[in-house]
């Protein structure tokens, strides 16, 4: 992965519909080289999808909450189980196994509180789980999709 590379990733996560003719110039490329380097980074799984980042209030889902769950069961039956029930809620729109005292955390959008409540009942009720903590976000200071570049090629 050169510069160049870099640059074009840098103005894909910026906005992906941007016209590859356009990213050409920006990068100082003529478009069928600019288009293959796309290709090929598509190809090598650099670039996983291109998708559309939608406005969560204006889809009644502003109320960001972080569940942080402890359990006791460290089994795989347990794991598959509780794996497939978070999967099956739309509400979550991350999942991660962590390390430390949590063991997962999530990130759940909901329009409201009582929204947030049938999404615990779901967690609940299908899972055996040792504590469940969640904190409401009361104000998003930084979000952003963009990976950062800098550190692409190094090893």
């Amino acid at each position: 992965m050169d510069k160049i590379d870099k640059q074009i990733l840098a103005i894909l996560q910026e906005d992906a519909t941007t016209p590859v003719a356009e990213i050409a110039e920006k990068v100082n490329l003529s478009s069928t080289p600019c288009w293959r380097r796309i290709q090929k980074m598509e190809e090598d799984g650099v670039i996983v999808r291109r998708v559309a980042l939608l406005d969560a209030g204006k889809l009644n889902v502003g109320v960001t909450v972080f569940v942080l769950i402890k359990t006791n069961q460290h089994n795989a039956t347990w794991y598959e189980q509780f794996s497939n029930t978070v999967k099956m809620i739309p509400e979550v729109v991350e999942f991660y196994r962590m390390s430390g005292n949590i063991d997962y955390l999530l990130r759940v959008v909901v329009p409201n509180i009582a929204a947030y409540d049938a999404v615990y009942q779901k967690l609940t009720q299908s899972n055996a789980l040792f504590d469940v903590n969640a904190s409401f976000a009361m104000e998003q200071i930084k979000h952003t999709t963009a990976l950062p570049l800098g550190y692409a090629g190094l090893d």
